[in-house]
């Protein structure tokens, strides 16, 4: 099947939910990830969600890096996650963070996790406390691991958005890296997930998109976990994992093409293209 074009006008025939009302009524966001060294990752993608329209953000990050990540995000609530003497996450547990992982509308796993253990554990620790019908997104190290955890594969199929990049996507099928198209819709099967991968789109059933837009300065740090943030804010409002994938992609992408014309090619920074995706999404929702 051949990859549709994700267009302005393809987007606005996808209508976001309105999401009018309390922070609660436009969809809550738990991201899960944030070491002691790279708490910014998990920080940037719950921006993302939030500057997309999510209402409400809750950041789970290793317990020495919480106090500054509250400070920094005020915006979000902050759970301190088990860690490591070196800072790495080791887990996800404790009542408050069940809390949140029952009152989220979508959860984030990934961003600025470091360790592959603590990342395995972390993916089965919250698989045992998520609802049957809370949508998950992987990304970074969590999809490093999500071969190696086969019953949170079992638990994740059919409510998980994947946002690997090349190297990720060849993990992920045990093999060498492919073409973008056929790396996504091999992942897409093998796991049954939506799969967002180098400007394409991919979901389970054989469906795929691709953006026309994008900019190679969007090959820049943190740039991921902004992607990440983006498609889990749509998904948040309520919208259908494929469309929020493309939905997210889109807004991602399309900020990166505004920073290339007014910041330059090569040079402007993942926090700008967070401060960017509202102007983008407006655009879109447009006609």
């Amino acid at each position: 099947m051949s990859a549709e074009p994700i267009t302005p006008a393809l987007l606005r025939s996808w209508p976001l939910p309105d999401r009018r009302g309390s922070k609660d009524d436009r969809g809550g966001v738990l991201v899960v990830g944030g070491s002691l060294t790279t708490p910014g990752a998990a920080m940037l993608a719950g921006e993302a969600a939030l500057r997309v329209g999510a209402g409400r953000l809750t950041l789970a990050v290793a317990s020495s890096a919480a106090a500054g990540v509250a400070t920094a995000v005020p915006e979000a609530g902050v759970v301190g996650l088990p860690e490591s003497r070196s800072g790495s996450v080791t887990g996800a547990s404790g009542p408050r963070l069940a809390e949140e992982v029952e009152r989220a509308d979508v959860v984030v796993i990934g961003p600025g996790l470091d360790h592959p253990d603590g990342s395995r554990a972390v993916i089965e620790d919250i698989c045992s406390m998520l609802p049957a019908d809370t949508p998950v997104l992987l990304d970074a190290f969590a999809l490093g691991v999500l071969p190696d955890v086969p019953a949170a594969q079992r638990v994740l199929a059919g409510r998980v958005v994947l946002t690997p990049n090349a190297a990720e996507a060849a993990r992920l099928l045990d093999g060498p890296e492919r073409a973008a198209p056929a790396a996504a819709a091999a992942v897409a099967v093998r796991y049954g997930a939506v799969v967002v991968l180098s400007g394409h789109v991919a979901a389970p059933d054989g469906r795929a998109w691709a953006s026309g837009s994008g900019h190679s300065g969007l090959g820049t740090s943190g740039s991921g976990d902004v992607l990440a943030g983006a498609v889990a804010g749509i998904v948040a409002s309520g919208t259908d994992l494929p469309r929020a994938a493309c939905w997210g992609l889109a807004l991602h992408s399309g900020a990166g093409d505004r920073l290339a014309a007014s910041v330059g090619p090569v040079g402007f920074l993942a926090r700008e293209l967070v401060s960017t995706l509202p102007s983008v999404l407006l655009e879109y929702q447009v006609a």
